[in-house]
């Protein structure tokens, strides 16, 4: 029985290394990246109140019950927020139209929201997506992509790529070509932002004038060292997907495959690990405490490393996506100054 054991261990090893591939990517860390000091503020307490919320919610509740429960509270962030913008409903695509007053609508914004890609909504980004129309003086497409479990993974990619090709000559009030395009998104979102770069460029589409990702997922073989050295000071991210760091590697990417259908390694859920040569230029964000540190530093390293342009900006302590809580927290006014000065140069140079 001994030797039957020791072989089906060996045949899942191999299987392991033949069917994933997981290339080392540790070169790519280390880099020095721009930080933003935070000074302590009352609203830091705020913010944590309001996540505690988040996990009080769910306490208690398992599969499609906590799942609706965290749906339901992410879109309450967004009900709450007073917001500048009109907002129009859109059937095809699916989405909301966040248009700040005197916006452009000839520069747009495909913004893809977060939720670890099974919650989330416009709803629950609008102070995200107002913010943005103001900043960028666009109309901000925010899409409502189709979200796991009821759906398969590649369905939600498959929604940013149809939406992306639809705004390019769709606007607001009809037909009409864009002048600007930016693509951004958040978390999960900002996974979607940058596998979507790549396949603009590989499939002849016009590219993106510019992108922004915050607090991207950018690799699900959760090999960067942030994925496990920053779980306790991780608030939002840390109580829910820390208990992960206790599984080893190997079982958690057969597991990701069986749940998203996909292989970890796929450039298309893990942007990283694909082609990053002749992207658009790009701004990432991050804090310096969150889960996903590392996968946004290794993106940025590697893309320059292949020739694109790609900045990224960190925040000292900042919650995963603290631009949500904007306009609570002033880092995340600060934040999306940084991004209008973004765009802004971009656009200077592009002139």
């Amino acid at each position: 029985m001994l030797w039957i054991l020791l072989a089906i261990i060996v045949f899942i090893v191999l299987a392991t290394l033949v069917v994933f591939r997981v290339t080392d990517l540790s070169q790519f860390d280390g880099g020095d990246w721009a930080v933003r000091e935070v000074a302590p503020n009352p609203a830091h307490d705020e913010v944590m109140e309001r996540i505690k919320d988040m996990g009080r919610a769910s306490k208690g509740l398992k599969g499609k019950a906590r799942l609706i429960a965290l749906r339901n509270h992410l879109d309450n962030l967004g009900e709450g927020v007073e917001i500048q913008s009109e907002l129009r409903h859109c059937d095809h695509p699916r989405g909301e139209w966040v248009i700040a007053p005197g916006a452009d609508t000839r520069r747009r914004v495909l913004y893809i929201h977060g939720g670890a890609w099974a919650a989330g909504s416009p709803r629950s980004h609008r102070a995200i997506t107002d913010r943005f129309s103001q900043i960028a003086n666009a109309a901000v497409f925010a899409l409502d992509y189709r979200l796991m479990p009821e759906h398969r993974f590649m369905d939600g990619i498959r929604d940013c790529r149809h939406a992306y090709t639809w705004l390019l000559n769709h606007g607001p009030d009809g037909e009409e070509k864009a002048e600007f395009m930016v693509v951004a998104g958040d978390s999960a979102g900002g996974s979607h932002t940058l596998s979507l770069l790549a396949w603009i460029r590989d499939n002849g589409v016009r590219q993106a004038d510019a992108a922004i990702a915050l607090s991207p997922s950018t690799d699900l073989t959760l090999t960067a060292p942030s994925n496990r050295d920053n779980i306790r000071t991780d608030a939002l991210l840390g109580p829910v997907f820390g208990g992960l760091s206790k599984i080893p590697l190997p079982i958690l990417w057969w597991g990701t495959l069986a749940a998203f259908r996909i292989s970890p390694t796929n450039p298309a859920a893990s942007p990283l690990r694909g082609n990053l040569d002749n992207l658009p230029p790009t701004l990432i964000h991050a804090s310096t405490t969150e889960m996903l540190l590392d996968n946004a530093t290794r993106y940025a390293a590697k893309a320059r490393a292949e020739g694109s342009s790609v900045e990224v900006h960190t925040w000292q302590n900042m919650v995963h996506v603290w631009h949500i809580f904007s306009p609570l927290l002033p880092e995340a006014e600060q934040a999306f100054e940084d991004i209008r000065q973004f765009l802004q140069r971009v656009a200077q140079e592009q002139a």
